[in-house]
């Protein structure tokens, strides 16, 4: 009876042991989880960009310069919610294309249902951007910004070491990342070349220079309305064509064209303190990288174009409409030690240099509203693949 089962036990282990080895020459096993993807070609291309008339030539980081590949990649990690610890959120949760590249929310919950405390930020024309990232300015880098929100507890709540593990054995992105860097195998995709990937589809998402105000203004195949016209003379502290005095609005000093931002950080008047309460205030703004206490209650200033699709508007969403962001300007500054100085209250009738009334609220309104460019939102190579 032994030595029957002394010879069934030799049997099994030998049949187990031939089993493994079959499933290894099939693919990865379970003690390696490595393959070759070097029959795959690798056959990354340069990403062939469109520049809209009037915009700057673009400049991409030598170690990470955009190609077909790497946008596509980019882009399918970008709205895929496998980088959060629950495969329920994506970055295209809080950056979603119908609302300019955010949520349209004041402030945002991450996969634990837990607010953050400032609105998220639209993600175009960020391959000129050359000053920071993120309201604060932490993130010096695209790569670096796409790093962060993977591990950050209020986000996506996962850790890098997991996230490399998924994507390694996905059924998807060893292709991708292969076609994409050439890596020689699955275990070669790591969280570097993956916020590259993201890093490259968030600098293709380029405005295309369809709004009306490049139509009127740049390419002058059409005409504006006196509103528009009064209200571009008021964004650029220009009279009008009629030799008209108009107040100076100030606003093109911070959303200078073509792109509407100057990726500056400024203090805009939304919270009133002094020398001696800086420190207790909500949010210090661009100080929190910093350090330097001049920078406390800056923050960067955001583009312009397509506004009418972003709000809320400001850091922490408090504003709703464009007709409060203008209330705001006119009438609702702040005053504080870091205070722009070209930022002031446009509310006091003597003050002809800068008195701004209902109607010319309405026609720096009507001006906002030419930078809105709905062919950007029909782009598919904007949308999620999924």
């Amino acid at each position: 009876m032994i030595k029957q089962y002394s010879l069934f036990l030799l049997v099994s282990l030998l049949c187990f042991s031939s089993c493994k080895d079959d499933d290894n020459t099939n693919g990865p096993g379970v003690n390696d989880p490595c393959f070759s993807l070097t029959d795959i070609p690798f056959t990354a291309s340069k990403k062939e960009l469109i520049i809209p008339q009037g915009y700057q030539p673009i400049n991409q980081p030598l170690d990470n310069e955009m190609t077909d590949e790497g946008v596509l990649l980019g882009r399918h990690l970008f709205f895929d919610p496998i980088l959060s610890a629950d495969s329920t959120f994506s970055c295209g949760s809080c950056h979603g294309l119908d609302g300019n590249y955010t949520d349209n929310l004041a402030t945002s919950a991450g996969i634990d249902g837990i607010f953050g405390t400032r609105s998220s930020m639209p993600l175009i024309d960020l391959v000129y951007a050359e000053n920071g990232l993120f309201w604060d300015g932490r993130a010096q880098t695209l790569e670096e910004q796409a790093l962060l929100p993977v591990e950050d507890p209020i986000e996506l709540h996962d850790t890098w070491d997991n996230v490399e593990v998924k994507l390694q054995r996905s059924d998807r992105y060893p292709e991708m990342f292969r076609r994409a860097f050439g890596i020689a195998e699955n275990c070669d995709i790591t969280r570097d070349l993956a916020t590259k990937a993201i890093a490259q589809f968030e600098r293709s998402l380029i405005t295309l220079g369809n709004s009306r105000y490049d139509d009127v203004f740049i390419r002058q195949i059409d005409f504006p309305t006196e509103s528009e016209l009064r209200g571009f003379a008021f964004f650029n502290d220009e009279d009008d064509d009629n030799g008209a005095f108009i107040p100076d609005a100030e606003c093109f000093h911070c959303h200078s064209p073509p792109l509407f931002t100057d990726h500056s950080y400024r203090n805009n008047g939304l919270t009133f303190f002094t020398d001696d309460t800086a420190m207790d205030i909500d949010d210090l703004g661009h100080y929190e990288f910093s350090k330097n206490t001049n920078d406390i209650g800056l923050f960067r200033v955001p583009t312009l174009r397509n506004l009418e699709f972003s709000a809320p508007y400001m850091h922490d969403g408090r504003f709703n409409t464009i007709d409060e962001v203008m209330d705001h300007y006119i009438c609702g500054i702040q005053q504080s030690p870091t205070l722009d100085p070209l930022i002031t209250n446009h509310c006091d009738p003597e003050d002809t240099f800068r008195f701004i009334d209902e109607q010319g609220k309405q026609d720096i309104i009507a001006f906002l509203k030419m930078l809105t460019d709905t062919t950007f939102f029909s782009n598919p190579d904007y949308q999620s693949p999924f």
